[in-house]
């Protein structure tokens, strides 16, 4: 098992032209602006890319970016696994913008939603939805409920069960040219 580390958005800024930078976002939130140079290659198709990862570890040094580290934590572990050493960033890009660094983001094309912002849309409409529903039948209360609990249980432990379910929708996932061409830059 390969170690894993740790970088502060100061460190990753002035390492950056030395490293190869790998964004565990969904395409969506890689559009609204990632680092300079990073690769996105969402979470959920980590295990696709290891082939790849591991030709581009060895070329140098490798840094796990998403919104807020904890995927990129994810991430890094399940690379170590796997014998490949990466970093993440401390953070994520949110700490990074905070700094001031720069972010790319695609020109010409309308980005989807950041995943904390199709969460807090997608939890506030269930609420919502159950409270009004249910004014006519008592149960539809449950479902504003059972949204509370979740997120509850989501800020206790750090995980959302929610963004992993928006994740697989369709505008969440790469197109297989988009990895296709991610993986090939990683091994070229």
């Amino acid at each position: 098992m390969a170690p894993t580390t740790a970088l502060t958005a100061a460190q990753a800024n002035a390492r950056l032209h030395e490293l190869t930078v790998i964004d565990v976002r969904t395409p969506g939130e890689y559009a609204s602006g990632h680092l300079p140079g990073a690769h996105n290659i969402p979470l959920d198709h980590l295990d696709t890319a290891l082939p790849a990862l591991k030709t581009a570890a060895d070329r140098g040094d490798l840094l796990v970016v998403c919104a807020s580290g904890a995927r990129s934590a994810t991430a890094s572990q399940r690379l170590a696994d796997h014998g490949i050493t990466a970093a993440t960033l401390t953070g994520g890009t949110t700490a990074w913008t905070q700094l001031g660094h720069d972010t790319h983001r695609p020109t010409g094309i309308r980005a989807p939603w950041a995943m904390d912002r199709q969460v807090r849309l997608a939890a506030g409409s269930l609420v919502l939805t159950g409270l009004l529903a249910g004014q006519r039948w008592s149960a539809a209360r449950w479902l504003s409920a059972g949204v509370a609990g979740g997120l509850v249980f989501s800020a206790l432990t750090n995980t959302c069960g929610m963004a992993k379910i928006l994740a697989k929708l369709p505008h969440n996932q790469p197109t297989a040219t988009d990895l296709d061409a991610t993986l090939a830059a990683l091994t070229g």
